[in-house]
């Protein structure tokens, strides 16, 4: 195999193979790799120098970048939905459905984009999607994300499944966190997880429900995600070549440590979760609405219930103690065919009744996107592709761009409408279909 290969690949192959063929415990001792030996790449750490993103207009350009900077498997982790990929497509297109209704020729001198949503101030109604693995993306992952957030004035919603500990990555924001849970290892490594987030300041649980079973991502199948994770050495061959293609994000993966552990999640059995086992242990243990009560007793903040998608789901979060909700149907990533999630809103905002806050989650890319969710009813809007994808492009500069982008695209969409603050929004703002109304 290594035959076939250029000269000036096989250095990165092999440090490859024994990497991925590693535990990260013995990655993190035994890997000692110069990358001026493999083109001239400079190492990147937690306090690395930001990579430009030359030219990024608005998300789909950090899309763009992001494709061309990390290995296909890792774009389509990041890019991919489930099965035929129906929800995903809709979860963008259902807001061409939305229309906008400006008052033209008003004076917009100031403008207030501030929001407050369960007692967390925010400088804009948007924040960091909790989302997994951000490690292997870039490797300050989770870090950069929560750190660029915080310079933002927004909140970073942190993944059970992060390749960084909930201490590191609440001491790296300077704005609030909350913690996103999955039951992943069993109640005793839920449990140690909560203490620990409450211990370290994060002031809002979010609980995930929509992950009874992992959805198919086919695109992940076909690029070996599986054979990556847990395959021996032979099985991962055919899929080395499109990680050798970016050879940049290779070095500093190699650099990282490879295939990182996940630290928020410790059972008294095995100790730190390890990622290749990540997705068995969620199957074992996923969430269930009995599963709340003894949740309430240990988290003594605000608890959100993400993945609802009807109105029986919204007034059973609520008959549960919830004080939030997530309009999600996780990105297009669980259940194909599951609803857009803008279409779903205005039947949650009903169900719900002003008893709790509805947030929106999937499809954000633009500030009007943003805009039509608050118009419909929502307090706040979580982003989760547009910021990864911002990651990926390029560190925490990348996901800076994506708030700068999403903000400077809201505070233009409020002039042109002319409308000075994100509360006076409502629906008179815009134009919804017909058949919409009917229900």
């Amino acid at each position: 195999m290594i035959e076939m290969l250029p000269r000036s690949h096989r250095f990165a192959w092999l440090s490859a193979k024994m990497t991925l063929a590693m535990p990260r415990n013995v990655q993190s001792h035994t890997i000692s790799l110069n990358p001026t030996l493999y083109c001239s790449v400079s190492p990147m750490s937690t306090a690395s120098r930001a990579v430009p993103v030359p030219n990024a207009v608005n998300i789909d350009d950090l899309r763009e970048l992001a494709r061309r900077r990390v290995p296909r498997i890792v774009f389509n982790y990041i890019d991919g939905g489930a099965e035929g990929e129906f929800t995903l497509r809709e979860n963008r297109r259902i807001f061409d459905d939305v229309t906008l209704r400006p008052r033209q020729a008003v004076p917009v001198p100031n403008l207030n984009l501030h929001t407050r949503v369960l007692d967390t101030d925010l400088s804009m109604p948007l924040l960091l999607a909790p989302v997994g693995y951000c490690r292997v993306m870039h490797p300050d992952g989770e870090i950069a994300a929560a750190r660029a957030a915080g310079k933002a004035g927004t909140a970073a919603i942190l993944s059970t499944v992060s390749g960084h500990s909930l201490e590191e990555v609440k001491a790296a924001t300077t704005g609030p966190a909350w913690f996103q849970l999955y039951l992943t290892g069993g109640r005793a490594a839920a449990e140690n997880a909560l203490h620990r987030a409450q211990a370290t300041g994060y002031n809002v649980l979010v609980i995930t429900i929509d992950t009874t079973v992992i959805g198919l991502r086919e695109r992940e199948s076909r690029d070996g995600m599986e054979q990556m994770l847990r395959g021996n050495l032979w099985s991962r061959i055919p899929f080395v070549p499109q990680v050798l293609a970016r050879p940049r994000w290779l070095v500093r993966f190699l650099l990282d440590g490879g295939l990182p552990d996940m630290p928020n999640i410790v059972t008294p059995d095995r100790g730190v979760l390890r990622v290749r086992d990540a997705h068995t242990a969620i199957k074992r243990t996923a969430f269930f609405w009995d599963d709340i009560a003894w949740i309430r007793d240990l988290w003594k903040g605000p608890i959100v219930i993400k993945g609802v998608l009807t109105a029986e789901d919204a007034r059973k979060a609520i008959d549960s103690g919830a004080q939030g909700v997530v309009v999600s149907n996780h990105g297009g990533r669980q259940l194909d065919f599951a609803p857009p999630t803008l279409r779903v809103l205005p039947e949650i905002v009903r169900a719900v009744n002003r008893q709790a806050e509805v947030l929106l989650d999937s499809g954000i890319r633009r500030g009007t996107d943003i805009v039509k969710a608050i118009c419909l009813g929502a307090s706040a809007v979580l982003c989760g592709r547009a910021y990864i994808y911002g990651l990926a492009a390029a560190g925490e500069a990348g996901v800076t761009r994506a708030l700068q982008i999403l903000r400077a695209d809201l505070e233009r969409t409020l002039r042109l409408l002319g409308c000075s603050s994100i509360a006076d929004l409502d629906r008179s703002y815009v134009e919804i279909p017909a058949c919409w109304q009917r229900h």
